[in-house]
């Protein structure tokens, strides 16, 4: 019997998961998306275009894998349309390449209006949230109240519809917040009818079927480790389980189908959003990183937040997610860079530790650097290992050794040309 393996982001998003789910797809024939919604933005690169997926699978690129959205996933009708428009305007048949869990759950304006209420509601305190109604869809699934796509398909979704938008409705009049919820329906139910063109599945039966059939499926991750809801940064997290975990949650595998656990780091770090981040340089090092490795979200523009590489926050990580193998991505990002600096452990209540504790706040953690001589080459033509330079191999052995889990691929431009495969 075949396994899934599982790719997923081990810092706070925005790794480069999406290029390597399109560098990976040769070798599966699934690929599924198990966590998520539209916060997430995976850019893929090729022939001279730059694409960005936010719900569909990166594998939707290759001809033959098939692309699931898994059960963990919440979909914005809306959003989703605009992708598969997109898509289908560079001639991919996204009808015969995709299939969508009947359990996945529907983002519904509301759901964006309540977000929007929430995060203006906090003030100096909000999360960073990236107001696609992410978090609010989420409660409603823990609270039994959400509004599913296998409930397209009923003859009383609309009457679902309008009981779940009264609630939304009290929800908002807490808040005070004005909005015009006419203007955002009808586009929406456009899009609901738009979504019924493709195919709706179980898809807990067939991953399990098409994983004793010997197929070979990836699970890809959305967001990053640290993001997750249960081990990463709280409250500055997002809504789902971002770790190996929630592959099996969002896609109705057993554990001991999971295969292969892929970890992506950048070779530095960086944030969106709110929250802690103990390596954050708030200098022109931090620009430079920003500006060489065009650090702006790719869902909401937003400047990233940059720092260096965090060996502490890397090994948890692993640690929780079982990671197998791990790929480096953004090397040639620090190519002009004499030194580089590496945080190996923290001081923490007079304690140098390293691994991750409870609050990583400025107050609890202070970083202690290593510094790492620097390869100061262009390295986006090279094409081998071979190829290499000396002090950017040196760079990958040291992470390998105080993380104890082999580098397989170094990623040196964003095209998915320009990756080296180190094992």
């Amino acid at each position: 019997m075949s396994k899934a393996d599982v790719l997923l982001g081990l810092q706070w998003g925005d790794e480069g998961k999406g290029k390597i789910v399109d560098v990976l797809t040769p070798k599966y024939d699934i690929i599924a998306r198990f966590q998520g919604g539209p916060n997430a933005g995976h850019t893929l690169e090729f022939n001279g275009i730059k694409h960005v997926l936010h719900t569909i699978p990166s594998g939707i690129f290759h001809p033959t894998a098939l692309n699931v959205v898994g059960n963990g996933v919440v979909i914005d009708p809306v959003i989703f349309k605009k992708e598969v428009d997109a898509l289908t305007a560079l001639g991919v048949d996204v009808n015969k390449k995709l299939v969508i869990s009947k359990r996945a759950h529907l983002i519904l304006p509301t759901h964006r209006l309540i977000d929007a209420a929430s995060e203006a509601a906090k003030g100096k305190n909000k999360i960073g949230s990236t107001l696609k109604g992410i978090g609010p869809t989420y409660m409603d699934k823990t609270g039994r109240n959400g509004l599913r796509v296998g409930d397209i398909e009923g003859a009383d979704f609309k009457e679902k519809y309008n009981n779940l938008v009264e609630k939304h409705k009290q929800l908002l009049a807490f808040y005070n917040f004005e909005y015009n919820l006419s203007e955002l329906e009808p586009a929406w139910f456009a899009a609901i009818d738009e979504l019924k063109k493709l195919t709706f599945i179980d898809t807990e039966h067939y991953i399990n079927d098409s994983i004793k059939k010997g197929k070979k499926i990836l699970a890809e991750g959305a967001q990053g480790s640290l993001l997750d809801i249960d081990f990463g940064s709280y409250p500055f997290v997002t809504s789902s389980n971002t770790i190996c975990a929630g592959a099996c949650n969002g896609l109705g595998i057993a554990p001991n189908r999971v295969g292969n656990v892929i970890g992506i780091f950048k070779a530095y770090c960086t944030r969106v959003g709110s929250g802690p981040f103990p390596t954050e340089l708030h200098d022109e090092v931090g620009e430079k990183i920003r500006q060489n490795g065009r650090e702006f979200g790719s869902t909401t523009g937003r400047p990233r937040r940059c720092g260096w590489l965090d060996i502490p926050a890397l090994k948890y990580a692993i640690e929780i997610n079982g990671v197998t193998e791990l790929m480096m991505m953004k090397a040639d990002v620090l190519s002009d860079f004499e030194n580089i600096e590496v945080c190996t452990h923290y001081m923490h209540k007079g304690q140098k530790i390293d691994y991750l504790p409870y609050s990583i706040e400025p107050s609890d953690v202070t970083p202690v650097y290593e510094t790492v001589k620097g390869w100061n080459t262009d390295l986006t033509k090279l094409t081998s290992k071979e190829a290499l330079p000396k002090e950017l191999i040196d760079y990958i052995k040291y992470i390998e050794k105080l993380v104890e889990v082999p580098i397989s691929i170094v990623s040196i431009g964003p095209d998915r040309t320009q990756t080296i495969f180190m094992k």
